[in-house]
């Protein structure tokens, strides 16, 4: 005999089985979709038809989007690479979190795909870009000059 209390544990444990339980995934990851911001012709049609981007590949050893990480993309139909510069998962002190997942579309040596970004940089990205000139040997400043604001 089942006392009443195994019951209610017992019954518990098999909704657990088929509800999902786990909170959602805040990180940029494979399939997680982003924003483009700035003007570029590719990423201005995909937001309009409301088709955004989605990351195929982040070039870290992590494999998790951070701010001023390179990503790769799917957008239209096409592979792009971008400069993540603003993200909504849970940040660093003095690191402004923002409402979206914000991507700013380069070419293969770090030129920005547009000619202006539509929303505020935050100010950390000048250092974490600038490292990552010297390291890779792409020219990622250029993106910070057609930035407009900065936080």
């Amino acid at each position: 005999m089942l006392t009443n209390g195994l019951l209610q544990l017992l019954s518990i444990r098999a909704v657990s089985r088929t509800i999902h339980t786990t909170p959602a995934c805040s990180e940029i990851r494979k399939l997680a979709r982003l924003r483009v911001v700035d003007n570029s012709d590719i990423g201005k049609r995909a937001m309009a038809e409301g088709r955004p981007p989605k990351c195929i590949h982040v070039y870290n050893k992590r494999h998790v989007g951070l701010i001023g990480d390179k990503v790769l993309v799917a957008i239209k139909g096409q592979k792009k690479k971008g400069i993540l510069v603003g993200l909504r998962q849970f940040q660093k002190p003095k690191v402004p979190k923002f409402d979206s997942n914000n991507l700013v579309l380069i070419d293969d040596n770090g030129t920005p795909l547009g000619t202006r970004i539509h929303v505020p940089i935050p100010t950390m990205l000048r250092t974490i870009l600038r490292e990552k000139t010297q390291a890779k040997g792409a020219d990622y400043t250029k993106l910070l000059a057609i930035a407009s604001r900065f936080i």
